[in-house]
């Protein structure tokens, strides 16, 4: 099922939206740059209103995001508005060729931010801004200050045409340090180590508000306004669309820049810790995480939280943070210890907002255990109803239902839960639970059985368009709970024989959530348990084994179950059956049901194999029971069929066919199309062995209806082109078309028979006695 508590981290540096950094002495400087990007904004006068309009998506990231080279402005330029583009690219020719006075005349003759109200310079807009900030930096630099700006703008300029001249002398990133009222311009070429490396820019920036710098990282130190964009950028695709996100790798590098030229910068410690969270590395999240709550502390960047306020808030929120970074590694000894301390420390203070998370994650934390935390999380939906918290109470409901499915209840009161929590999310426009919301409910009609509600839920989910504001040109489906509903569809069309839509989801996917995304062992698991279930089911045993090894990277409890498979079908039965009662214990201890039931068939059909069928009935009546008792109809039908088989080989097949009956309903409408054959194929089987006790007319009649029993169960696994059980099939119609006297189509289906079975290699188990 979809996470609930994926947003329960408490954000400090998100608060409203804005991340706070003021700790930069200086807030802009002129770079070569921004000198080009003051000629685009002086162009902007010139321009129609058409040009205007598209331009003004742009104008934002390139101001504050960091310096490009100008390759990648004129590019960005030349998707909105070419002409502009070229008079921009004119214009820097002429001060680059020209002399210093060109460039001082340039300044001279930008639009005052005070003078023309009409103007897109005016004092209070963002292009104002810009220009007075940019102009009070230049009035300040000394004569020698200028010069060096100008070669510096002479060497950007020509390095877009000579690329050889750009990769020996990098753009020099001209960094003003305010010293005793004074600019003064030092070369960051000389202090940094190796050389500046520009990829280019995606082909699609005029798409999405901020077109640049997403696989650019900044290699020189950055202003305020530059660092701050950066962050705020970073964060919000961390949250909402990790694909569009600098890689692991890139984001910690340009991190790791951004302190060392300011290590108090606390925002950058914190995006350090999300981005280590995203490759679950332990040691660099709980340094940064521990770093960004000291620098929070030391630099007193809490506004008005100031002193002994300010400094137990940062103590309780670092406690809490601490909690669930453990949490999230199953260290829960050490989760529940720093969660303790943060619900003291909260009580202190007497903050019930904190309170509130602490025991959200308290009953998170219990649950992750394996314990009822039912009462827990009741009291935590009652605390968040009444300080008006319904972020939290809409979590705590959610994890309700999740218990309540996992506990048996039966679906139309988890249905009524969830409906209730959907109004409290369309009332506070709550999208991103919503979302949780669908695909918590395409979970539970999957785990009951009902495949086709399910794919309606999550067709629901994908076609829904998102309540939150798009930025950044985010699509909304980057999230996990679109992970967890495409996986279940892919699931369900690999269930039917659609192997080419599956692989196209698999496919899509893969490039919504690349292999460094933190959902990406979603698709990873689902991929693999097709992939294993289509070997197993061709009976290519060899070719299922390395999937196991895989499976239980990911999924322990999952690789063990299908290790245990993989050995049954190899005849190792001692060894399969240590595995699965290995497997039990741990299932029980965790209270995972349905992997319960899915052992004891296991165990069931070893029984078979061994012991006898007998023996079996009580492990089968038991999975019964417990199937029907947590609702869970397909496991149910599963286990009906096992029944249905043991009684047919104990040599009551009219009593077999009545409890198949029972069964068949279900599992035609729901069911997988390889449970569809094996059904009809038991169906033909009790059939045959009814109709041999029978007398003359009527055993004709019964061997017919057998006939026709296994044409519709071949039908199945030709969809799924498993060839295992059509041998079975043929062999069954050959031996009937015998009995009937048809010699041509007995003929044709030995032919068939005999094919299959030199392809195949010979089974242990006769083929009469396998379900």
């Amino acid at each position: 099922m979809a996470s609930v508590h994926e947003s329960l981290y408490f954000n400090p540096m998100m608060t409203n939206g804005v991340v706070h950094a003021n700790v930069f002495g200086i807030k802009d400087w002129v770079t070569p740059y921004k000198i080009s990007v003051l000629v685009l904004l002086d162009e902007i006068k010139r321009m129609t209103i058409l040009e205007r309009r598209r331009l003004n998506k742009l104008i934002l990231p390139l101001q504050q995001g960091p310096d490009l080279t100008l390759g990648q402005l004129l590019k960005t330029v030349d998707e909105c508005c070419p002409s502009t583009a070229y008079a921009v690219k004119l214009r820097l020719h002429v001060m680059a060729g020209g002399e210093l006075k060109d460039m001082e005349s340039f300044f001279d003759t930008l639009p005052s931010p005070f003078s023309d109200l009409a103007s897109e310079a005016y004092k209070t807009s963002v292009v104002g801004l810009f220009m007075r900030h940019m102009l009070l930096a230049y009035n300040k630099l000394s004569f020698s200050q200028v010069y060096k700006l100008y070669t510096a703008l002479q060497r950007y300029y020509h390095g877009h045409y000579l690329p050889s001249l750009d990769s020996k002398q990098s753009l020099p990133a001209m960094v003003a340090e305010e010293e005793d009222g004074d600019m003064e311009l030092t070369n960051v070429e000389d202090s940094m180590e190796g050389e500046m490396e520009k990829e280019e820019l995606d082909s699609s920036p005029l798409r999405s508000p901020a077109p640049v710098n997403e696989d650019t990282p900044s290699r020189g130190p950055l202003s305020q306004k530059q660092a701050e964009y950066f962050l705020a950028r970073q964060a919000y695709l961390l949250k909402n669309d990790e694909n569009k996100a600098l890689k692991p790798a890139a984001l910690q590098e340009e991190l790791n820049n951004m302190l060392k030229f300011n290590p108090d910068f606390t925002e950058a410690h914190y995006l350090s810790y999300l981005n280590s969270m995203r490759v679950q590395d332990i040691f660099i999240s709980t340094h940064s995480l521990l770093h960004y709550f000291d620098r929070l502390i030391l630099t007193g960047a809490e506004g008005k939280s100031n002193g002994d306020e300010g400094y137990g808030r940062s103590l309780r929120y670092a406690a809490l943070n601490l909690a669930a970074l453990h949490c999230r590694f199953g260290h829960y000894q050490q989760a529940d210890l720093a969660l303790q301390e943060a619900i003291r420390i909260a009580q202190e203070s007497n903050d019930h907002v904190c309170l509130q998370h602490c025991l959200s994650w308290l009953y998170t934390l219990e649950q992750m255990k394996g314990s009822d935390s039912s009462v827990l999380t009741e009291d935590s939906v009652k605390m968040a109803a009444h300080f008006c918290l319904p972020y939290l109470a809409s979590l705590g409901i959610q994890s309700l239902v999740q218990q309540g499915a996992i506990g048996g209840k039966t679906a139309n009161k988890l249905m009524d839960a969830l409906k209730d929590t959907d109004i409290l999310h369309w009332k506070h426009s709550l999208s991103e639970l919503i979302d949780i919301s669908l695909a918590q409910t395409t979970s539970i009609w999957r785990m009951y059985g009902k495949s086709t509600m399910a794919q309606q839920q999550a067709q629901l989910l994908l076609n829904m368009n998102s309540l939150e504001p798009v930025n950044f040109g985010v699509q909304q489906n980057n999230t996990e709970a679109f992970a967890v509903a495409l996986c279940h569809l892919a699931e369900l069309h690999a269930e039917q024989g659609l192997f080419g839509a599956s692989s196209d989801i698999l496919k899509h996917l893969k490039e919504q959530f690349p292999p460094h995304t933190q959902h990406a062992k979603l698709w990873m698991l689902c991929d693999l348990k097709i992939q294993f279930e289509r070997a197993m089911n061709d009976g290519k045993y060899h070719l299922a084994e390395p999937h196991v090894t895989a499976i239980a990277a990911l999924n322990q409890k999952e690789g063990l179950y299908r290790k245990a498979l993989v050995l049954k079908a190899q005849n190792q039965t001692t060894e399969a059956y240590k595995v699965l009662q290995q497997l039990q214990q741990r299932c029980e201890k965790t209270k995972c049901t349905e992997m319960i039931i899915r052992v004891m068939l296991s165990t069931a059909e070893l029984h078979w194999e061994s012991s006898g069928f007998a023996t079996a009935l009580p492990l089968l009546l038991q999975a019964l029971a417990l199937a029907r008792q947590h609702h869970l109809q397909s496991l149910a039908s599963e286990t009906i069929l096992h029944l249905a088989y043991t009684q047919l080989m104990l040599g009551i097949p009219e009593q077999a066919l009545n409890i198949l009956h029972e069964a068949m309903e279900p599992i035609l409408a729901h069911g997988a199309v390889i449970d569809k054959g094996r059904a009809l194929l038991l169906v033909a089987k009790c059939q045959m062995a009814m109709g041999g006790t029978r007398p003359g007319e009527q055993r004709h009649t019964a061997l017919e209806l057998a006939v026709q029993t296994l044409d519709e169960a071949a039908t199945y696994f030709s969809k799924l082109d498993c060839k295992e059980r059509l041998r079975d099939v043929y062999y069954l119609q050959a031996r009937l078309h015998h009995s009937l006297g048809h010699v041509p189509e007995r003929n044709k289906c030995a032919m068939l028979f005999r094919l299959l079975d030199q392809e195949l290699p010979s089974s242990a188990a006769p083929l009469i006695t396998r379900l």
